[in-house]
């Protein structure tokens, strides 16, 4: 038997490390592994794909995971726009970070899941929200594959060996704290998703702020930058907060912000957060300190 794992995430949420960790991990427990990642032309924030296959046998495989036994969410607002179980074989199990109970879960179709909120756990332990040690541990709670001491040892070296023991052993502290944490269930489906929309906007669908000039293409005027329709600030973890009074219109965050969501204002900015990613450049570049970052909302981002 060879298990397939797909691991869903974004850009800087170390969906590759925790498949190569897993992999280590798999490894640790006698079986065989690999673990490859899938690599486009995304930035930060953007989705990725990572993938890994373990199993008592030997195995030659090394093709993408397209009929995963298990599915890895590291980001709960992927499934608004991706059908994370595309493929999910039958018994198979779907692992999501998120504050819902694994049966508050919509998604394409019935499917055993488990929930666990690995922002929340992976904030208390290594102060960021990069959630992918988290989610080992949640992994071997839903699967039963795998015990917690063969993720630990897969994360010692892997996180370990590029970041440092100290460092490792946070994480591994958050692996241990989802794995307790860990809610198994089933997600309801009936989920629908829609085509996907045009890849190149118009220069008059870009995001509010960015200044730039039409160019001429075969398909006609179009712009750099992400469209109105795709709308990236599902992806934030943390939200700025202007005060209006502090702020001199200095203009250093709408220059600096780099997704154009800041608008230019007689008296003050104005921070569009349908298009902020939580980045907090605008908080850092901000003389009068009038931009500050605090934890985003469960509730407003994932109602």
């Amino acid at each position: 038997m060879v298990y397939e794992v797909r691991f869903h995430g974004r850009g800087g949420q170390g969906a590759v490390m925790a498949a190569q960790a897993l992999a280590v991990a798999a490894s640790h427990h006698g079986f065989s592994a690999i673990a490859f990642p899938f690599f486009g032309a995304e930035r930060r924030g953007a989705p990725v794909l990572a993938f890994a296959r373990f199993g008592i046998e030997r195995f030659r495989a090394r093709t993408q995971v397209y009929e995963p036994h298990f599915v890895v969410v590291l980001d709960e607002s992927l499934i608004e726009s991706v059908d994370v179980l595309s493929g999910l074989r039958a018994g198979g199990i779907v692992i999501v970070n998120t504050t819902r109970s694994p049966d508050g879960l919509v998604l394409s179709k019935a499917a055993k899941s488990a929930t666990v909120d690995a922002t929340s756990i992976a904030l208390q332990h290594t102060k960021r929200p990069t959630v992918n040690t988290a989610m080992l541990g949640a992994f071997a709670k839903a699967t039963g594959l795998l015990a917690i001491a063969d993720v630990e040892v897969g994360i010692q070296e892997v996180v370990g060996g590029r970041l440092g023991k100290k460092v490792a052993d946070l994480n591994v502290q958050s692996a241990r704290a989802a794995f307790e944490a860990t809610r198994l269930g089933e997600a309801d489906g009936g989920r629908v998703y829609p085509k996907s929309a045009k890849w190149l906007p118009t220069v008059y669908e870009l995001p509010p702020g960015l200044a730039t000039p039409a160019m001429e293409t075969p398909a006609g005027l179009v712009g750099p930058g992400s469209s109105v329709s795709n709308r990236t600030g599902g992806w934030r973890v943390s939200r700025p907060i202007l005060d209006e009074s502090r702020c001199t219109n200095c203009l250093l965050c709408w220059f600096y912000c780099p997704d154009g969501s800041i608008e230019r204002g007689s008296k003050a900015v104005a921070i569009h957060l349908d298009y902020c990613k939580g980045c907090g450049v605008c908080a850092a570049v901000c003389a009068p300190d009038a931009i500050r970052m605090e934890r985003e909302s469960v509730l407003e981002v994932k109602s």
